[in-house]
């Protein structure tokens, strides 16, 4: 495994936690915004939030994918 194979590999979980957090901080703020309460005060909108965390999950899909292109090209070469 080369050193970009490791670097994307962490990186793609790294950017899954980091949506799977935004994740359930907009859903915490939606939740608390329905009993008049704010979580997040004026920062960022629950909203915004999920922005975020599809932007990140559509990163992670396409690390993944390369990752998975790697394989199968590694898989055609003769020995």
């Amino acid at each position: 495994m080369s050193f970009v194979d490791k670097l994307s590999s962490i990186a793609y979980r790294l950017f899954f936690f980091a949506a799977s957090v935004l994740l359930v901080l907009a859903v915490a703020e939606r939740v608390a915004n329905f009993f008049g309460y704010t979580i997040l005060r004026v920062a960022f909108a629950g909203g915004r939030l999920l922005e975020f965390t599809a932007v990140l999950l559509i990163f992670v899909v396409a690390l993944i994918l390369r990752q998975l292109r790697n394989e199968l090209r590694k898989g055609d070469r003769p020995s």
